[in-house]
């Protein structure tokens, strides 16, 4: 389980991706589809080519990133016969929940110290139930590079990313997506919590909106 999620993060905090969709991944590209090398999903290209859009991927996961502010990863991550059990017990709300601060969160803290949640949501009426975690990222940022107008001792800002978890075919699927205009807008950026959390909520569920799953 850990190795995956390894997987999983090491895509989302990756600094070179594969220089364009459908070159030299795992998954396959089927005009604007990418379809996940399980077979777990497919989901719409959410990157053009023409605006610096690539993909990297693994057998789990993928992460569209371009060259503005687009970056996004889809995990699917199999469930094996405890994971299935702890699911069918705890339900949906308490199994989520379980699995993001037993598995996704301490990893995004190792590779981001003083990484910490924001806040937390479960939704029942999107996919059969579905946390919606808000995580705040020290440094953590994949636009830093685009802030070359900082000194070489400014210190970089924390980033902020949208994760949305629920459970489909015996997969637990992570969806992440980094708010970049909170990077990018700097002084002029002016949004509250609460309005980062819906923001970033409708991406969400714009990309899984974009996804499509075989039949059980």
């Amino acid at each position: 389980m850990n190795r995956l999620l390894l997987v999983f993060l090491s895509l989302f905090v990756a600094q070179s991706l594969v220089a364009q969709p459908g070159d030299g991944i795992a998954g396959r590209v089927d005009g604007q589809t990418y379809i996940s090398a399980s077979g777990a999903f497919r989901v719409r290209i959410p990157v053009l080519p023409e605006l610096g859009g690539r993909i990297q991927d693994t057998s789990t996961a993928v992460t569209f990133q371009d060259d503005f502010n687009v970056l996004c990863t889809i995990a699917a991550i199999p469930m094996d016969a405890t994971q299935r059990w702890e699911h069918s017990t705890r339900g949906a709300k308490d199994y989520l929940a379980w699995f993001f601060a037993n598995f996704i969160m301490p990893d995004f803290q190792a590779m981001f110290p003083g990484a910490r949640v924001e806040n937390v949501r479960f939704a029942s009426g999107i996919a059969d139930g579905t946390l919606f975690a808000y995580i705040i990222l020290p440094e953590g940022s994949m636009f830093n590079h685009k802030l070359a107008f900082l000194g070489p001792d400014s210190p970089l800002p924390d980033a902020k990313r949208g994760n949305m978890l629920f459970v489909r075919n015996n997969n637990v699927f992570v969806l992440s997506v980094e708010l970049a205009e909170r990077i990018l807008e700097r002084s002029a950026y002016n949004k509250t919590p609460e309005e980062e959390d819906a923001i970033l909520r409708e991406r969400l569920v714009a990309l899984f909106d974009k996804m499509s799953f075989p039949n059980p």
